[in-house]
């Protein structure tokens, strides 16, 4: 009987019954789409350039924001597979390392969150809250401990309360995501 199961399950799997996003298939929202234009124009009024919107990022921004709603139940840099703590330098490579772990983007990723308790999150309320907030607003924009990255990618993920954005310093080979039908 176990092993029944086990065939059927991958059966199912085999013929798509169970579909499963994949990071080369991923598309952007309208939402995030304005989300990633507004940081964009952001940072062209602060005299930057653009960044360039990342398939695999932005896979990985939506994918945390899942988590955060799902299984996490709070705003942290850490994932439902692993914790992470400000305090603690070892718990750093939960954030920085997940892009590589979920798809083929090999740099490190950087990023801001955000969480509204109800009524879904929302692009300008969480650039305006990024903004408002220094240590965000520097990786943004390039300042403080910042300034020495040049951001090469950037990824938008909205997925209800929470919102997220992930930065690198590689461009992605994955190119940039499609527009959500």
């Amino acid at each position: 009987m176990k092993y029944f199961l086990l065939i059927f399950f991958l059966i199912l799997n085999t013929i798509k019954i169970f579909p499963q996003n994949t990071y080369k298939e991923h598309c952007v929202t309208d939402e995030e789409m304005a989300l990633y234009n507004m940081i964009n124009e952001y940072r062209k009024e602060k005299k930057l350039e653009p960044i360039s919107l990342s398939k695999s990022l932005s896979f990985v921004a939506r994918e945390h924001a899942i988590d955060l709603d799902k299984k996490v139940k709070k705003l942290t840099h850490g994932w439902s597979t692993c914790k992470y703590a400000s305090e603690n330098s070892k718990t750093y490579p939960c954030m920085w390392l997940k892009p590589s772990e979920l798809t083929s983007y090999t740099a490190y990723g950087y990023e801001c969150l955000y969480n509204i308790s109800s009524g879904g999150a929302k692009a300008k309320d969480a650039l305006d809250t990024w903004k408002r907030s220094s240590p965000h607003n520097n990786v943004i924009v390039n300042k403080g401990i910042w300034q020495k990255y040049e951001w090469k990618a950037i990824g938008v993920g909205i997925y209800n309360n929470y919102a997220a954005i992930w930065f690198g310093d590689e461009v992605d080979n994955e190119g940039v995501p499609n527009l959500c039908k």
